[in-house]
């Protein structure tokens, strides 16, 4: 691999390691730091719920013993690092007996296929009015144009989303406010199913497309002000090259390379979702999962999604920082 030697793909692969171990440690102190047994949190909204739970005592603790809580912290732990290895974190404090990794992926396809969609276009278009707008051929009018497509950035996502909730659901009606399908379809590919999915999809894509593309500009437009100056695009200019070849094989392949690495974050946290966007939503993703669990203190269903997360995140950054040197030919990790 041109331009990466193997002690750094070993360093690398350990410092990969190094961040899932710690980020699995701070998964199991966290939640315990926080006052209350999460079981006998749950037994007690069972008796809120019925009035009265026959031996309640003896359930406690039985339930204890089931979800491994009644041994001392550090044989907890270990059990914990264990599940985090094999992916196997067991059953649902609060959805018993729904395993964590069933409830997981079911949640996943949902906030992938919605936060993959959303962040592509995000990336796509946000780079390029960034690239258009530090662009110094840009014809005036355009440049002057651009700016008021990134006037919803200033908004947060949740209270856009609520703008676009009221406006297309409860006054228009022309899309669902919740949900990610309408039940009365039968599930499969057919294109009610689909249709109903896609409907329910639009505003919360929505809501973090428009939301988050002032970002991307922003910082893509710096770089291409920086990019605009060196000495290769002087010389591809003197070269006599096509405007459009300056801009996208020059300009904007070099002013790439920090919005890759984001880029690469970004694709990492999708297993974890838009929480505050699937929460108002009601959108059955990771998301929405996330909140549930936090709000029922569910230890497992938490360290379940959070560890995933971590998981995907820091292999996200792992591939990035490899191909690097594929993406630009100056950057080289071998030793000289």
């Amino acid at each position: 691999m041109g331009g990466i030697n193997r002690s750094y793909i070993v360093s690398r692969l350990l410092l990969w390691l190094l961040t899932i171990f710690i980020g699995a440690t701070l998964i199991f102190i966290i939640p315990r730091l926080s006052p209350g047994d999460p079981v006998a949190a749950m037994v007690s909204r069972m008796m809120a719920q019925s009035g009265y739970v026959e031996n309640s005592t003896a359930m406690i603790e039985a339930w204890r013993v089931k979800f491994g809580l009644d041994g001392p912290w550090y044989v907890q732990y270990l059990n914990f690092l264990k599940s985090c290895f094999t992916l196997d974190f067991g059953y649902s404090l609060t959805q018993f007996p729904s395993r964590v990794d069933e409830m997981i992926g079911r949640a996943v396809p949902w906030t992938v296929g919605l936060l993959t969609f959303a962040t592509l276009v995000t990336f796509i278009a946000g780079n390029l009015i960034g690239a258009l707008m530090g662009w110094r051929k840009t014809p005036n009018s355009v440049r002057s144009a651009l700016p008021l497509l990134l006037t919803f950035s200033s908004i947060p996502p949740f209270i856009f989303g609520l703008i676009l909730m009221f406006i297309f659901a409860f006054w228009l009606g022309w899309l669902p406010f919740s949900g990610g399908v309408d039940s009365q379809y039968p599930e499969g590919f057919n294109w009610p199913y689909i249709k109903s999915i896609l409907e329910h999809a639009t505003l919360p894509a929505l809501a973090i497309v428009l939301t988050n593309m002032g970002g991307w500009a922003l910082g893509m437009r710096g770089m291409m002000i920086t990019t605009d100056g060196e000495d290769y695009m002087l010389l591809a200019q003197a070269k006599g090259l096509r405007p459009s070849r300056l801009f996208f094989r020059y300009a904007v392949r070099n002013a790439m390379l920090p919005q890759l690495t984001a880029l690469a974050l970004s694709l990492g946290l999708l297993v974890g979702g838009s929480t505050l966007v699937e929460t108002y939503f009601v959108y059955p993703g990771i998301g929405w999962l996330l909140y549930s669990a936090i709000t029922n203190n569910d230890y497992t269903l938490m360290g379940g999604i959070v560890f995933i997360l971590i998981l995907t995140t820091a292999t996200a950054v792992l591939i990035i920082d490899l191909i690097y040197p594929l993406i630009d030919p100056r950057i080289s990790h071998a030793r000289r």
